[in-house]
């Protein structure tokens, strides 16, 4: 049973628990009843969301079968983000998941960054899926110069966050 059917049901006996135990124990009892907690939506990062939507239909087995092909691999480097993230010893990789199939979840926002030429003062612009170097005086006030790392290394700029002549500063 959980809160919503619990208030229900009490109201239904309302008049019977006053009579039988008085009015001060059913006000208790309602409120303890409505300061129950409910099963909050799980927050997860944006690969986990990804992985999830994409196997949530057949959930178990995507579980087991990822699993098992982790067991399978030789070494770290063959692992991909997801995969890292169920063996990190940090995460609770498998009481997560049970949680966000039973009580839903949200995908954190992923960290936005720009990215500057130091020498040149160019900021990494991007539109229509096309990336170029501009000057701008507020990189930050516009959009398309606020990059994901996903969305850099898919276009390949991936190289960006270890190179000396750039700097990368995340935006909120």
């Amino acid at each position: 049973m959980n809160k919503q059917e619990a208030l229900k049901r009490i109201e239904v006996q309302k008049e019977t628990l006053i009579r039988l135990t008085g009015w001060a124990v059913y006000v208790y009892i309602e409120e303890l009843i409505k300061s129950l907690d409910e099963p909050q939506k799980v927050k997860v990062p944006p690969f986990v969301a990804d992985w999830y939507e994409k196997n949530k239909d057949d959930f178990e087995t995507s579980l087991f079968q990822c699993i098992y092909e982790l067991f399978k691999k030789r070494n770290d480097s063959e692992l991909n983000e997801f995969e890292n993230w169920v063996i990190d010893e940090n995460t609770k990789p498998f009481q997560t998941l049970v949680n966000m199939h039973q009580f839903g979840y949200e995908a954190e926002e992923e960290k936005r960054y720009t990215v500057k030429i130091t020498k040149t003062d160019q900021y990494l612009h991007s539109r229509d899926n096309d990336f170029f170097f501009v000057t701008y005086v507020r990189p930050d006030d516009n959009p398309h110069n606020c990059h994901t790392r996903k969305e850099l290394e898919e276009a390949g700029f991936g190289w960006v966050f270890s190179c000396e002549g750039i700097e990368i500063e995340e935006v909120e």
